[in-house]
């Protein structure tokens, strides 16, 4: 971590790639009531938590029109580095809405502990019957009768994902109302 000191600002850098930037307005160093920002440790562990914890996910991608299409599933858990796993239909819409523009946003919340994980990311239809045999779960054999066929998934990979949750103390900018964020390098994954 490195800090840079201003007359006006504290900008506080993780070395993250790429790096992840928080600005707190300083009077006497840091605004009165301000503290440091959590760790990327931190933030990715209360990540975990929220998501194995969450009632619902929802998966939002961009329709031909470019108006935002939202549904609830089943994923199954996150890998170390945040990439997401689901199994879909390979006939829903999703899929067509993928395939045209591959941007999706994933939205984790736990209302129990208000706590949300946003994850803006890349996705990726995956065909590979090796990874549906990975990526299945029992209670779904009366959706998908033959999953060779009738079975496609679905793989997010991270671009940069949000955190607030009161229970870990990561709270939002002050001003802006902005979540801490965690910015993935993809292109050499």
């Amino acid at each position: 971590m490195k800090l840079i000191l201003t007359t006006s600002l504290i900008l506080i850098t993780y070395i993250l790639l790429p790096a992840q930037e928080v600005i707190f307005e300083n009077s006497s160093i840091l605004g009165k009531g301000e503290t440091l920002p959590p760790s990327i440790e931190l933030i990715k562990s209360a990540a975990k938590e929220i998501i194995a914890n969450s009632q619902s996910c929802a998966l939002i991608t961009i329709d031909r029109d470019g108006s935002p299409r939202a549904r609830a599933m089943d994923p199954f858990p996150i890998e170390e580095n945040f990439t997401v796993w689901f199994g879909t239909n390979p006939k829903s819409r999703k899929v067509s809405q993928i395939q045209h523009d591959p941007r999706v946003t994933l939205y984790y919340i736990n209302k129990d502990i208000s706590s949300y994980v946003v994850i803006c990311g890349t996705a990726e239809l995956v065909s590979n019957q090796i990874l549906k045999n990975k990526y299945w779960k029992r209670k779904w054999e009366s959706f998908y009768i033959n999953n060779q066929e009738n079975y496609l998934l679905i793989k997010v990979s991270p671009l940069w994902m949000e955190v607030l949750s009161s229970k870990h103390n990561i709270n939002n900018d002050t001003v802006t109302w902005m979540p801490p964020r965690i910015n993935f390098n993809t292109e050499n994954e």
